[in-house]
């Protein structure tokens, strides 16, 4: 079974244009990422259109809220058929745990991941919501309780996945936003890499947006990442 590294976010208004692009991906290629914007508009059955298309989906709604309210959602989420799916490691153990016990560990379930860290999060705005130290110790920090959470991994930036794949192991699941290939804008990203620097770095999969869905050709696109690692 291929295992494709490279999720392809579709930052749309709307089923429509976000279905456009995804038939313009091979599956077999590349998964997909629905976000906020796009479900909020647009709701569950652009998931489920997504899944019938062949494609893996991850869900990323950053779930973060009480523990009872988690699960509930995370559920929800799995019942749509999603590859993937993700809490914030900020909402704590309590709700990590629920959130893990509503998924489940069978072979179908979904992945879940916990949030660090924004990848758009720079050091001044880390210490104006009143965190000290170094920004790399807080999300290693958050790291650690999601996997005591028993959760299957991280979204980091892939300038954190070495640390936390020396520090968590290899098995430890590591989702990267922030990608950029070589040449493109950083947009409102910080703390970037090109595709093949993350993946080099520990990176088990690279979210990647604007490099692919803006693009004249996206299957050309990406192939070209592809033929960069």
């Amino acid at each position: 079974m291929s295992d494709p590294k490279i999720i392809v976010a579709l930052d749309y208004p709307d089923t429509n244009s976000a279905l456009a692009l995804a038939d313009q991906i091979d599956p077999q290629r590349a998964r997909v990422k629905v976000g906020k914007e796009l479900f909020t508009r647009s709701g569950p059955d652009v998931v489920r259109q997504l899944v019938n298309r062949g494609f893996d989906v991850f869900l990323d709604l950053k779930y973060h809220d009480i523990p009872h309210t988690v699960g509930r959602a995370c559920a929800a989420a799995a019942d749509l058929g999603v590859w993937m799916l993700n809490v914030h490691t900020l909402g704590g153990t309590a709700m990590m745990q629920s959130a893990r016990a509503a998924v489940g560990r069978d072979a179908d379930s979904p992945l879940l991941i916990g949030v660090t860290l924004l990848t758009s999060m720079d050091q001044a705005t880390f210490e104006q919501i009143g965190l000290t130290g170094k920004m790399s110790d807080t999300v290693l920090r958050l790291a650690n309780m999601a996997k005591h959470s028993q959760l299957d991994g991280v979204v980091c930036s892939a300038q954190e996945a070495t640390m936390l794949r020396d520090e968590l192991g290899a098995d430890f699941q590591l989702v990267t936003p922030g990608i950029r290939p070589a040449g493109s804008e950083r947009g409102d990203q910080h703390r970037t890499m090109t595709p093949a620097q993350a993946l080099s770095a520990g990176s088990h999969y690279l979210v990647i947006g604007r490099p692919i869905s803006a693009a004249p050709d996206p299957m050309q696109a990406l192939q070209a990442i592809e033929n960069s690692l």
